[in-house]
């Protein structure tokens, strides 16, 4: 990364607490409360601010409610199973948090976490100050993998709390055997995306995907050479496959572009270094139990977010 950018970090909320949940034990609060999503995603949260050193932070969660995907798709994401209320009751803990560490939350009704992330990683590359900003996105999943550019990369976990990685254009391409981040919506267009139920094109895998991805680049221009002399990779059996589940196709496609355009009112100079209350952060972090995080503290005092 580039020392001389100044860095902002998006952290996609309900990612990173679904992860912390799931990857952690039982843990309750001196009021009986579950914390164990709060304590896993501050884990995480201290390890982001000491390697990415952020000049600017915002976080974003997911609202309840439909969303302008479900209005396209009846059953988006339907097979996906209700997390358990504990996790649910932790969000309000999270962003108490966030917000005693000083931290602008942005959400949106109607839309996802990964459309705010999206709006506002587009909104820091389009302004036209100098120089440009860097931006990092703290996620627990791969969905924001289709922003990465030459300005926006994606800080994720490998495996656990503790193993991250962060995709470039490069590691992007890397993991999908060629693919440009760009066409990460193409080809869930095409092979699907079980966990939030896009269907795609039955019959066609990540293999033949990217390997249809790599000859046409886009769904588009794959399905306008299907029958022309230009698609050898298309056999007939192919080619079947993919005219039987046309519309399916484009309406996966769309359902996992990222929408750019959420109304959002947002200021990046609202998300620069903020003074933090230290006796309100370690009143919150004994009644919440985290005693060992209590003692980590004086380490992010050489993390430029943060003032004490």
């Amino acid at each position: 990364m580039n020392e001389d950018k100044k860095r902002l970090v998006i952290i996609d909320g309900n990612a990173l607490v679904h992860r912390a949940f799931h990857a952690l034990p039982p843990m309750f609060s001196a009021k009986g409360e579950s914390v164990n999503a709060v304590y896993g995603f501050l884990l995480v949260f201290f390890k982001a601010l000491k390697d990415l050193q952020p000049d600017y932070i915002a976080a974003t969660f997911d609202l309840q409610g439909p969303t302008f995907r479900d209005k396209i798709y009846d059953k988006y994401k339907a097979k996906r199973k209700k997390a358990p209320d504990e996790l649910y009751a932790q969000l309000p803990i999270i962003k108490n948090v966030l917000h005693v560490f000083g931290v602008s939350i942005f959400e949106k009704q109607g839309f996802e976490a990964d459309d705010v992330i999206g709006t506002i990683a587009k909104l820091v590359e389009r302004q036209e100050s100098l120089p440009k900003i860097e931006t990092i996105i703290i996620t627990g999943d791969l969905d924001a993998l289709a922003l990465v550019n030459n300005q926006t990369k994606v800080y994720t976990l490998k495996k656990g709390l503790k193993d991250t990685i962060i995709y470039d254009k490069d590691l992007v391409m890397e993991r999908y055997d060629g693919l440009m981040p760009e066409q990460l919506n193409d080809f869930r267009g095409l092979r699907g995306d079980p966990s939030d139920n896009i269907p795609g094109v039955p019959g066609i895998g990540e293999k033949t995907a990217i390997q249809l991805l790599k000859e046409f680049k886009t769904i588009e221009n794959l399905y306008s050479e299907i029958d022309s002399d230009r698609a050898p990779l298309v056999n007939d059996r192919i080619r079947g496959k993919l005219r039987q589940a046309k519309e399916q196709a484009f309406l996966s496609k769309k359902l996992a572009e990222i929408n750019f355009n959420v109304p959002i009112d947002f200021n990046l100079e609202n998300c620069c270094q903020k003074k933090i209350n230290k006796k309100d952060l370690i009143k919150l972090f004994q009644d919440l139990g985290f005693y060992s995080l209590i003692k980590r503290l004086p380490d992010l005092r050489e993390v430029r977010l943060g003032k004490f």
